[in-house]
């Protein structure tokens, strides 16, 4: 038995490692399936086949997977690398078509670059421009001129520059890109497109258009498919004269509804009206918002806002309809009025706010009469089972006040510890231009607590009377006159003959305590706020350069066997001196070096003449 010694050995093995290699490598190579007419022309493609299709088909070039058809076609078969012309079409497996003008390809970088009118589809979709980049391996396509993807669930989308990750189904589109369909219109700077789901991911300043809004944001998603996504960054959302704001929100185009969480704002344009909250729900079609957590609205009257915050705010109706409903634990705010309620409606077409006690109980009930709506005007304290306070629609001003049922003024006396006191079933209050009281009538069951001092504060006596009605005339937020009505019952009294137990009125309840000073004072009874943490989208991840290192080392190496190929070319001229062909001989010393237009090579090298024309 003959046994190899170990310098044949290593010998054997590195013989055998090179055959494989050659092997792969001819696998690799460059195969024309049918060459058509074949020439070669050593002036102007030197080492090249040129091709020429005939009457019955293209020329057809095969590498690995990818067929390719065209008119013309420049073969360098030492370089495996050829440019492509007229009709060129282009196939991988039975999922990629590309079709152009003009195409060239290196079966060792395996990078395709196509240009004039490429269209390269795929089943999920379709993607035309001028000049496109088309990396096998990797399986990517890449342009930088402008493009336009055809989606047909998803729509059109155009771009600067964009990127297909055929394995992933992603594009990227960076700069100017616009995506139309039926629903919508999204433009945006840089966008992330999945096409088997119809996903969509927008980053940097970005717009959703549809017929009925227009959402803003500066990251965001959206379903292209079922017409619904999230914003975030700088959200927002139009609706006619609605526009809504938050740190997220989610809406549904389908049924125009809209929800927004953490620091929202719904502002009415046309109102003249804000709402604020961190949880809100919007229905464009019914003309609604929903909104709580620490939720208030403002409404500007007369340069002065009205605030209301209550547990749950609901704003419904038309523009010119609009009502404003604050429910649980509610107060209102204004600079010379604020208020107490279990429920406050506003009515802003008539001008209409209802202050409603909701809780059921009796006046001997302290907590009951705790829950009683409340005003504060001035220095007056306004209680009873039912306030209604009407506005001015045209001015904006206080008009005047209707107390239904167990209406009660008080007062504190502008020097002493008493109290003015004023009762009665129902109480009319009218407002002047300063949105102070200046007229009150109390009718039926009218009783009077008042203090009398003149002109130097000097108290004069306490007037304790009750009547069937009662009319009262305030200037300087002063009482100047009391007019008893129907039957007066009363008189006088020197403060020293006044028992103390004479100087409240049944159902007396000072609640100053309660008084909203400020807009902070309306949430102090609030519990602590604890927003919820909004996890959000992942961050905008720029693509990798489509020319990375692989790539650029694959091109090294396509450079490297091109640099061969020339060596070799160049070693050939020096012919043996036998040779009697002197013509040929000097035909061949002055043969040009190969001049190639590659522009997957060269990278950056502007395109060639695609206009196709076959020879």
């Amino acid at each position: 038995m003959y046994t190899l010694k170990a310098p044949n050995l290593i010998y054997f093995l590195l013989l055998s490692l090179f055959s494989v290699s050659a092997i792969l490598n001819a696998q690799k190579k460059i195969k024309i399936e049918y060459s058509g007419f074949l020439t070669t022309n050593e002036t102007e493609y030197p080492g090249a086949k040129v091709m020429v299709r005939d009457d019955k088909q293209q020329i057809h070039i095969i590498h690995e997977d990818m067929n390719l058809w065209c008119d013309k076609a420049i073969h360098y078969g030492k370089e495996d690398f050829f440019e492509a012309y007229g009709n060129v079409k282009m196939t991988q497996g039975d999922t990629i078509n590309m079709t152009s003008k003009y195409a060239e390809y290196s079966g060792i970088s395996q990078l395709a670059f196509a240009s004039g009118d490429v269209v390269l589809t795929d089943p999920n979709s379709k993607i035309t421009t001028d000049t496109l980049y088309f990396d096998r391996l990797k399986q990517e396509a890449f342009y930088r001129s402008g493009g336009t993807v055809v989606k047909d669930t998803s729509g059109t989308i155009t771009s600067r520059i964009g990127r297909y990750y055929m394995n992933q189904k992603k594009y990227q589109f960076v700069e100017d890109v616009v995506l139309v369909n039926k629903d919508a219109t999204i433009n945006s700077n840089f966008f992330d497109f999945y096409s088997d789901t119809g996903h969509a991911y927008l980053f940097g300043p970005s717009t959703i258009v549809t017929e009925e809004s227009k959402t803003y944001c500066e990251k965001g998603f959206y379903d292209t498919k079922i017409n619904i996504g999230y914003a975030m960054k700088n959200a927002k959302i139009d609706y006619d004269n609605r526009e809504i704001k938050g740190d997220s929100l989610y809406f549904d185009n389908n049924i125009n509804f809209a929800s927004a969480t953490n620091n929202i704002k719904v502002t009415d344009t046309l109102n003249n009206s804000v709402v604020k909250g961190h949880y809100a729900e919007v229905f464009k079609d019914k003309d609604s918002v929903f909104i709580t957590k620490r939720a208030y609205a403002i409404t500007v009257q007369e340069k002065d806002s009205v605030y209301v915050h209550g547990d749950t705010l609901m704003v419904t109706g038309k523009p010119e309809k609009r009502i404003i409903r604050a429910f649980r634990n509610v107060k209102m705010y204004k600079s010379d009025m604020s208020g107490k309620a279990d429920s406050i409606h506003m009515n802003q077409a008539t001008g209409l706010t209802q202050l409603i006690n909701i809780s059921k109980g009796t006046t001997s009930d302290r907590f009951s009469v705790k829950l009683k709506p409340i005003l504060w005007n001035i220095d007056n304290q306004i209680t009873g089972d039912t306030i209604h306070l009407i506005s001015n629609t045209e001015t904006d001003k206080l008009d005047s006040l209707v107390v239904f049922d167990n209406a009660f003024i008080i007062g504190k006396d502008t020097i002493g510890t008493g109290y003015n006191q004023i009762n009665g079933q129902r109480l009319v209050g009218l407002f002047d231009d300063n949105n102070e009281l200046y007229n009150v009538d109390i009718i039926k069951n009218a009783q009077i607590i008042y203090y009398i001092r003149n002109d130097d504060d000097e108290l004069i006596g306490i007037d304790k009377s009750k009547s069937g009605s009662i009319n009262i005339k305030i200037s300087d937020k002063t009482i100047d006159e009391v007019s008893k009505l129907n039957d007066p019952e009363g008189k006088v009294h020197p403060e020293s003959e006044f028992k103390d137990s004479d100087r409240l009125l049944k159902g007396f309840d000072w609640r100053d305590e309660e008084r909203p000073k400020s807009v902070e004072d309306l949430f102090k009874d609030d519990p602590p706020l604890q927003l919820p943490i909004i996890k959000g989208l992942d961050d905008y991840v720029p693509q990798e350069d489509f020319f990375d290192e692989d790539v650029l080392e694959r091109i090294d190496k396509a450079k490297e066997a091109e640099k061969t190929s020339a060596e070799t070319d160049k070693a050939s001229r020096n012919l043996p001196k036998n040779v009697k062909d002197k013509e040929a001989k000097k035909a061949s010393k002055n043969k040009p070096k190969p001049v190639k237009t590659k522009e997957v090579n060269k990278l950056i090298k502007p395109a060639k003449d695609t206009t196709g024309a076959v020879n």
